[in-house]
């Protein structure tokens, strides 16, 4: 697990480090101390904590104007034990509506496994939205059924397209242009 890191080709671009506005403003992860650890196994140092012991992420892009976030996840997704939904929710996902950002879209091939709780969470970032969606791109097929088994779908949008789009190749205005498609299709 050491050796997967957050993708990298936008930095660039946007790193939440240098955006004043981003949670993660200021934070410096080293290059080379392996410190942070999922079930006692280390992880790269590039991923960013929020609270979760057992999920990770890098917020790849945020696009103010446009309104829209790309967030990669990497671990467990644990909302039995850890409530993962309520720190993502409540360290990241509001700090971003607040600034009008509506449109999230969440990469999610390692995330390994996921453990529902309740949906309560997942609703209200549903509400709060209101004019956006938010889209799980390329997510194990095991996790959404187990989303699905919960009914978290009624709140997020995945699968079809979104399983199998090859978004490393594209810049990230080209991955939101392309999942903003799929949806505006899907919701008409």
């Amino acid at each position: 697990m050491h050796s997967i890191e957050p993708f990298y080709n936008w930095q660039h671009i946007y790193k939440p480090e240098d955006d004043k506005l981003s949670p993660f403003f200021g934070l410096k992860n080293s290059e080379v101390y392996f410190s942070k650890t999922i079930y006692e196994h280390y992880i790269h140092p590039q991923w960013d904590e929020f609270g979760s012991n057992t999920l990770y992420l890098k917020m790849l892009q945020v696009d103010y104007e446009e309104g829209y976030c790309v967030i990669e996840l990497m671990g467990e997704w644990n909302d039995c034990i850890e409530n993962d939904i309520m720190y993502l929710k409540r360290e990241v996902i509001d700090e971003l509506t607040v600034l009008g950002i509506h449109k999230f879209i969440l990469i999610g091939e390692n995330v390994l496994n996921f453990h529902a709780s309740d949906e309560e969470y997942y609703e209200e970032w549903y509400q709060d939205v209101e004019d956006g969606w938010i889209a799980m791109i390329n997510f194990r097929e095991h996790v959404l059924e187990e989303f699905s088994k919960f009914k978290i779908d009624y709140y997020v949008n995945f699968g079809g397209e979104l399983n199998s789009l090859n978004w490393r190749r594209n810049t990230a205005k080209a991955l939101f242009s392309k999942v903003n498609e799929i949806l505006e299709h899907r919701l008409n």
